[in-house]
């Protein structure tokens, strides 16, 4: 079995033993710092500055915004509030926080995916006490303080850590291509975890009627395929596989715990629906990635 092969292999049993085992959704907690842990690789070999900003990636943060109520007005011509809600909290969301990593498996530039990810967290993070008031038609005032310590937790901490061991170790740039074959380990591990908890999600919602949860399902999952045409038009012929990453691939973690909080379960599938769909689509993208990687030079192992 070739690598490519081993790869989609990989991604798929995780896909199907998480549906298959939604107990697994207690260790969920632990995705946060699998994820913490493969932003470090990242920020060891990827530096955040003002330079890294494009023209492109104000446009990406706009119709992102833009797609939250985009969204919001196509659910609520679906089927009324409740998938109005959930398609907001699946359109709102800012890009992943594993973003960057996939784009490292994809070989593209880093550095761009990088730069969408604070921003449009960031920026989304500080403008969601204003939107849910107006989507759930009540104050949410503590949101502010929640929203911003979980996004701080996830970008700044790992970033402060790479940026002291580069300080400390210079030669740590040279860790991340050594620790490839770790970090897809590290990405399957989550797909399990995150398909095994919607797994999980889903079970529990004996008392959602089947007729709004296949709504949902159909609306985001549009939603998604819409995200990623987007940003590859938006990114022109430089950037368009980056964009397309930066706006398909959404930090549902966030979202899902704000319908939870201000909404309800139902509300959550929104975002719970899209992570399967925006992991569909970046397993097909590895997949292909693989397959027509150049060979390695001989005598040397691939990472």
């Amino acid at each position: 079995m070739n690598s490519a092969s081993r790869r989609t292999f990989s991604i798929l049993t995780a896909i199907l033993l998480g549906a298959l085992i939604p107990q697994a959704h207690v260790f969920t907690w632990t995705v946060r710092w699998l994820i913490i842990g493969q932003l470090f690789t990242v920020f060891l070999q990827t530096r955040v500055s003002r330079s890294s900003l494009r023209r492109s990636h104000f446009v990406l943060l706009a119709v992102n915004f833009v797609m939250g109520f985009a969204a919001w007005g196509l659910g609520a011509l679906v089927g009324g509030r409740d998938i109005a809600l959930a398609a907001f909290f699946a359109g709102i969301t800012p890009t992943a926080s594993a973003a960057p990593v996939i784009m490292s498996f994809l070989h593209g530039q880093v550095a761009y995916v990088v730069a969408s990810f604070v921003l449009t967290n960031v920026v989304l993070a500080a403008l969601m006490p204003v939107l849910l008031p107006f989507v759930l038609g009540r104050p949410t005032p503590e949101a502010f303080a929640q929203v911003s310590g979980s996004v701080g937790l996830v970008v700044f901490v790992p970033m402060a850590a790479a940026w002291l061991v580069r300080l400390v170790h210079p030669r740590a740039t040279e860790w991340p291509p050594s620790l490839r074959n770790a970090s897809f380990g590290c990405w399957v591990l989550m797909m399990f975890l995150v398909t095994s908890n919607a797994s999980d999600f889903l079970r529990h919602q004996v008392n959602a009627p089947p007729g709004a949860v296949l709504r949902i399902a159909g609306v985001t999952a549009f939603i998604s395929a819409l995200n990623f045409a987007l940003g590859w038009v938006i990114g022109g012929k430089e950037f368009h596989r980056e964009a397309s990453q930066s706006l398909g691939q959404k930090n549902t973690v966030l979202t899902i715990y704000l319908a939870l909080t201000y909404a309800s379960p139902l509300v959550a599938l929104g975002p719970t629906f899209y992570v399967i769909w925006h992991n569909v689509w970046n397993s097909w993208q590895l997949h292909r990635a693989d397959r027509h990687a150049p060979a390695p030079a001989a005598g040397l192992a691939r990472p």
